[in-house]
């Protein structure tokens, strides 16, 4: 019988963990309050005592949880990262999202039961890798990075038995996830160990005269004229001047939307969709899950009528940076 397909969304908060079951996520993905998730920011993610009662509230109502273990740790740090390990299986977390080849070695070893998960930032695209780490590990599920085509995914499922889970909205990184050193060469605080791409401590808003100027760390990443949506600085989606032009020289702040490409994705044998934003509101991790929540149920029950509803596009368009959206590399006629 074939697996059912789900809907994994994000949650920074207890309260964001429960919109985020109660309008139709099967799973939610959360992280400890610490760097050996990438989502490090202060008042965002889960203590003991709030893991705990979010597990009890997903289970209750039949969801799962996994909890992001997705960053690299450090030669001294290891046993932190173990620890995290130790406390989530403790738990009763149903999966752990984890990148580290050390730390995916000490899970299997230590708990052989532990349902593993290959993080995005383990940067694995093809067939080959994902064999390697369900070999070596036994990992049962991989997201793949947000740099493959269609064609390419689906390539990639027909050839593992490891199940695919991809991302279908959110923040677009451009960069092959794992491997990115952007915000470490302005700030030292690489997001690859420190679990954020701009820390918060080194980002600066300045009003110079009608301007809105972002930096991080000193270095000038954007200037928004009065009224310009200012979006949040990382160094990929910066406006910088190349050849006396200035304009987005890596990519423009837009997010990532495959509404449209999801009856295909499902009929690839791609097993779970992923929405990012675990450091979003609530309010945001409602709207957005309720959204995709909609059109799953209908490209399920009937993928040859699916159409994606002008409304979807109007409410995910309404939460999406720069208020647009892309395919990103899901569609890249060239690949």
């Amino acid at each position: 019988m074939a697996l059912p397909f789900e809907l994994v969304c994000p949650a920074g908060s207890l309260s964001a963990l429960k919109v985020a079951v109660d309008n139709g996520a099967d799973c939610v993905y959360i992280g400890f309050r610490d760097d050996t998730n990438a989502r490090n920011f202060a008042g965002l993610n889960f203590d003991e005592v709030t893991l705990r009662q979010g597990i009890d509230y997903a289970h209750h109502r039949g969801k799962k949880v996994f909890v992001a273990l997705n960053t690299y740790p450090q030669a001294q740090g290891m046993k932190r990262w173990q620890s995290a390990v130790d406390r989530a299986v403790a738990a009763d977390v149903d999966a752990l999202i984890i990148a580290d080849i050390g730390l995916l070695d000490y899970a299997r070893q230590q708990y052989p039961e532990q349902r593993l998960h290959l993080s995005v930032q383990g940067s694995a695209t093809t067939h080959e890798a994902l064999a390697f780490y369900h070999r070596e590990f036994g990992i049962t599920r991989a997201v793949l990075p947000r740099v493959l085509s269609a064609a390419q995914i689906a390539a990639v499922t027909r050839q593992t038995p490891v199940e695919i889970e991809v991302f279908g909205f959110g923040s677009l990184c451009v960069m092959v996830e794992g491997r990115c050193l952007l915000s470490s060469y302005a700030t030292g605080d690489s997001p690859n160990n420190h679990g954020a791409c701009s820390p918060a401590h080194a980002v600066r808003w300045d009003q110079v005269g009608q301007n809105l100027e972002t930096r991080l760390n000193g270095v000038l990443i954007d200037r928004f004229a009065e009224g310009e949506s200012a979006c949040y600085p990382t160094i990929c989606k910066g406006r910088f001047n190349v050849n006396n032009e200035t304009y987005y020289a890596m990519e423009e702040p837009t997010s990532l939307n495959t509404l449209e490409l999801l009856p295909q994705l499902i009929a690839m044998g791609v097993r779970a969709i992923k929405i990012e934003g675990r450091q979003r509101s609530p309010a945001y991790i409602a709207a957005v899950t309720r959204t995709w929540r909609e059109a799953i149920d209908l490209a399920l029950r009937d993928s040859k009528q699916y159409i994606v509803r002008s409304s979807w596009t109007t409410e995910l368009d309404r939460l999406s940076e720069g208020s647009q959206h892309t395919l990103g590399a899901y569609h890249r006629p060239w690949k």
